[in-house]
């Protein structure tokens, strides 16, 4: 599905897509900011929503990138490690991709804390449901899609590979991209 949908819709509105799905994703975000105790970003994230959900046409436009305020992602298995939740033994999640105990705790914590996910299930909308988190699901393959590819081409063992990239992003987006010698030694 992420090939034909490479294939058959021009990037602009993928680019387009990808940004609206990156900006209904942002409560999310902004309550793990606040559950890491991190009040610059949680305010950054959202100015970010608010500048994107107007002046960015619903997030269809990533405007407040325009204007130097980068997009940034938390979830609750990095609010889970912040706390020293360990991660656990590697998993690889059908449907979800790699991941690890507390990661997949993490996405269950975040699915049910989602304000689309809590409406969803109350107004009996399963359909936008499966609607917003099957192109997700689509979009976040098809951007990856070319990279992946090359990267089971030229490596020997693709399991291990997608495991030690899984760990190195992972590390990097809990320690919001800071080197720490905590976390490389622990495994992430």
């Amino acid at each position: 599905m992420a090939e034909a949908y490479s294939d058959s819709i021009p990037n602009a509105a993928r680019l387009g897509i990808h940004n609206a799905l990156n900006n209904l994703r942002t409560p999310v975000i902004l309550l793990n900011d606040v559950l890491q105790g991190n009040l610059s970003r949680s305010l950054m994230i959202f100015m970010r929503f608010v500048i994107n959900s107007t002046v960015g046409m619903f997030g269809l436009v990533d405007a407040a990138s325009e204007m130097g305020m980068e997009r940034h992602i938390e979830d609750f298995g990095q609010t889970l490690a912040v706390w020293g939740v360990p991660s656990g033994s590697y998993l690889m999640l059908p449907f979800f991709g790699p991941s690890n105990p507390r990661d997949a705790a993490g996405l269950v914590v975040d699915f049910l804390t989602d304000p689309i996910n809590i409406w969803t299930s109350h107004a009996e909308q399963l359909e936008t449901f499966l609607g917003r988190d099957g192109a997700h699901a689509i979009n976040k393959r098809a951007l990856n899609l070319e990279l992946l590819n090359e990267i089971e081409k030229s490596s020997l063992d693709f399991y291990a590979a997608i495991r030690s990239l899984y760990k190195q992003r992972r590390g990097n987006e809990i320690s919001n991209g800071i080197v720490n010698t905590l976390l490389q030694t622990s495994g992430l």
